[in-house]
């Protein structure tokens, strides 16, 4: 009778603790996720919300739709395989392939660059005063100090500890403004394409479907060491990977449509049109009253640095992967592209006048990208060769090349426009 309670109790305990395995699992979603909670979000998200009021908040839900699909996919190429989506490209495309959508890679992982160095420039020249520029250099160089310096996990952490940050400050404004409830929730399912309002849509859908986030994801993926071979260990691997980017990616719409929540119930209802970001200090004034600058403008640099650091980690994985290598700082290849992302994008932002109009632009060339990106992806996980039994299914791929067919529509109606 007592072995039989000792029994009972120990199965009880290894339930318990399965049931925790999940926290285990956390991580490379949220790391993911702070590339669409980045300074060029923040830009599209207030230009959407300032001009359109609640009209495009059913670009983010379909976007981050997307994006959860998208992700858990790539997730499996990483798990399955033990390669990110580079590597794999390169091993298993002809070159006249993966080259040229992997160099357009690299020039989407500088366009995002350039989107998170302009925002910790913004922040500093909010909180100094420092000019752009300089505050563009100071940003670049913190984050090569980080990325060079820090192990792969106290970057991870302290990224989620500023998602945190973040986050928090932006639902817990929903609750001091006045939002209208009902036509929210009807635009975030209804679409509805207003004049004048493509290039903010593109840029809304590029600021949250981002092709070095996959690019990205697949490779962060392997630091819970997924590739175990035994098909137990990738099952239970795919199975907690698609919890930690359900619950990353829902945390990424939450906080993006609470932006543009704010941003509507603020600006839009008294007809102010956000053209820089130091205009959107404001939303935080009911809560901080005269430091809400400050506390803006903090906010503003945490997300501009993890954000960079992220992109800054995609484009050394996308360069390495060129040359058949995954991601390691010590890695030349990895150096290389991590320096070339950060460095064209800071050459780039010289010639910027516009800084504001800069992040709505950086967005809209992610988006026109991610088709090349998609059909790439879809392509490898799809097939058997690369994939074995663990490749797409025939409905996993059409929904997965819908939405690459979705996103290359809107851009040819951008460019028709």
């Amino acid at each position: 009778m007592w072995n039989l309670i000792k029994e009972l109790k120990r199965k009880d305990h290894q339930r318990y603790l399965g049931g925790l395995d999940f926290f285990k699992y956390i991580g490379p979603g949220l790391l993911v996720t702070v590339g669409f909670i980045d300074p060029g979000n923040w830009a599209s998200n207030f230009a959407a919300g300032s001009e359109f009021g609640y009209t495009l908040l059913w670009v983010v839900t379909l976007s981050t739709v997307m994006l959860i699909v998208l992700q858990h996919n790539v997730a499996h190429l990483g798990i399955v395989t033990g390669l990110c989506l580079s590597e794999a490209a390169t091993r298993y495309t002809p070159r006249w392939v993966s080259r040229p959508v992997l160099g357009s890679a690299v020039l989407a992982s500088i366009s995002t660059s350039l989107a998170e160095i302009l925002g910790g420039a913004i922040a500093l020249q909010m909180l100094v005063g420092m000019p752009v520029v300089w505050g563009a250099l100071l940003t670049a160089a913190l984050v090569v100090i980080l990325l060079f310096t820090n192990s792969y996990r106290r970057i991870e952490r302290s990224i989620i500890g500023f998602v945190s940050v973040i986050g928090l400050s932006f639902l817990y404004e929903l609750f001091l403004v006045d939002i209208d409830w009902p036509l929210a929730a009807r635009s975030w399912v209804v679409p509805d394409i207003p004049e004048g309002s493509l290039l903010i849509i593109m840029s809304v859908l590029g600021a949250v479907v981002m092709p070095h986030n996959l690019f990205l994801h697949s490779e962060v993926v392997q630091s819970r060491e997924c590739n175990k071979g035994d098909d137990r260990s990738i099952r239970r691997l795919l199975k907690y990977e698609f919890y930690d980017t359900l619950f990353s990616m829902g945390v990424g719409w939450a906080i993006n449509s609470a932006m543009i929540l704010l941003a509507a119930s603020t600006f839009f209802a008294n007809g102010v049109q956000v053209e820089e970001l130091q205009q959107a200090q404001s939303l935080l004034d009911p809560l901080l009253g005269s430091q809400a600058g400050t506390i803006f403008a903090l906010a503003l640099l945490m997300a501009g640095l993890s954000s960079t650091v992220t992109s800054g980690m995609a484009a050394g994985s996308i360069f390495a992967g060129m040359f058949g290598e995954s991601y390691h700082i010590k890695d030349i290849h990895s150096r290389v592209g991590v320096l070339l992302s950060l460095g064209v994008a800071l050459l780039v932002i010289f010639f910027i006048s516009d800084p504001f109009q800069g992040l709505i632009i950086s967005q809209m060339i992610l988006s026109m990208q991610l088709p090349f990106t998609v059909f790439l992806q879809v392509g490898l996980t799809s097939s058997r060769r690369v994939m074995g039994e663990y490749a797409n299914s025939r409905w996993s791929t059409f929904v997965l090349y819908a939405i690459a067919v979705v996103v290359s529509v809107l851009n040819l109606m951008l460019l028709f426009s």
